[in-house]
């Protein structure tokens, strides 16, 4: 039997606690972006047969390692590799866009794959200042406007008659909003709403332990939602043997370092010693930024996700994990599974 730390309401982790899975569609090195999309059937299928909850994809724009601009299509080419398994957007960055035009794309989502359809929304650019120029979205103004944008997404909706125009595909769709976040503006806005949220903490966890605290204390209940529900990014790589799974998470942690560096690109192949042979300054930063992750073997990832489970005490954690090799990375996400499954079978 594994003894891994538990979350000190097991009960709770046996009925409740869900797992998901984020694929950022990485773009490895010596291929194209076409080669990433070819890809997320497969995941999004492995995911489904490994009993994940969810498969989100995140919106991102102008970086040649990430593959989910169009990120409504990336979702329509998981829903038609898979049947059950819900599939939506953690996130698309709602200041990017018009309200109504999201409504649209994702009521036909939802016309496609009825009842699976998740709309995570965030406030963040997903893209630097050219990309901005480019998009002809006014950031600053738009994200000042984004509680207000939110409200307007779900009337359209819910088909308010007060907006004065009908979103088709969109009214009627019965689609699960989430606010997603890396600061206390999200949990506030989802505690306000009364939506479910999301916390980034694979790459942004300084403040995940006060979000979750704010929206838990302040959140109201809506007819969408009658008691909070939050979710938690995780990153997780686990290999038959510690080594291995060590070994597989240093592509990650190459991209870690090139983007923290300003050098973003596409996923490098694993490097062996590539994190003990960083300078002290970058292994000191790669120690803040991925303190809330796992890699290893699957007891590594079952102990990594029990602590972090009885930390937050989430509703759903949200699994992330860019492996370099296709076929290790569908073993690492069955593998991060049976970790999962492991803490609710002792739990």
């Amino acid at each position: 039997m594994i003894e891994v730390a538990l979350p000190s309401d097991a009960a709770h982790l046996r009925a409740m606690t869900k797992l998901s899975f984020l694929d950022l569609v990485n773009v490895r090195q010596g291929e194209e972006a076409a080669d990433a999309i070819a890809r997320v059937g497969p995941v999004a299928a492995q995911a489904e047969a490994q009993g994940y909850r969810r498969y989100w994809v995140a919106e991102h724009h102008g970086m040649a390692g990430v593959a989910a601009a169009a990120t409504a299509l990336i979702i329509a080419e998981a829903g038609r590799a898979t049947k059950t398994i819900r599939i939506g957007a953690g996130g698309i960055m709602l200041p990017n866009h018009s309200p109504m035009v999201i409504a649209e794309q994702f009521g036909t989502l939802d016309a496609l794959f009825p009842g699976r359809i998740d709309l995570g929304l965030g406030r963040a650019p997903g893209a630097d200042a050219r990309v901005l120029q480019a998009l002809r979205r006014d950031y600053e103004r738009e994200a000042d406007e984004f509680p207000r944008n939110v409200v307007e997404l779900r009337a359209h909706l819910t088909g308010d008659p007060d907006l004065g125009v009908v979103a088709v595909p969109g009214r009627g769709a019965k689609i699960e909003m989430w606010i997603l976040g890396s600061s206390l503006f999200g949990a506030q806005l989802a505690a306000a709403l009364g939506m479910p949220y999301a916390f980034a903490s694979h790459f942004a966890p300084d403040l995940l332990d006060e979000a979750l605290a704010i929206y838990r204390r302040d959140f109201r209940p809506s007819q969408h939602l009658r008691e909070p529900y939050a979710a938690a990014a995780f990153n997780a790589i686990a290999g038959e043997t510690r080594e291995e799974g060590r070994y597989l998470a240093s592509s990650m942690v190459q991209n870690f370092v090139a983007l923290r560096t300003g050098n973003p690109g596409k996923l490098p192949p694993p490097i062996e010693g590539y994190r003990e042979n960083l300078d002290p300054s970058l292994r000191a930063m790669l120690n803040n930024v991925l303190r809330c992750g796992a890699f290893g073997d699957v007891v590594d990832v079952a102990e990594g996700m029990g602590t972090f489970l009885r930390r937050t005490q989430v509703d759903e954690i949200i699994v992330h994990g860019a492996v370099f090799d296709p076929e290790a990375r569908l073993k690492s996400m069955a593998l991060v599974a049976q970790a999962f499954e492991t803490i609710r079978e002792t739990a």
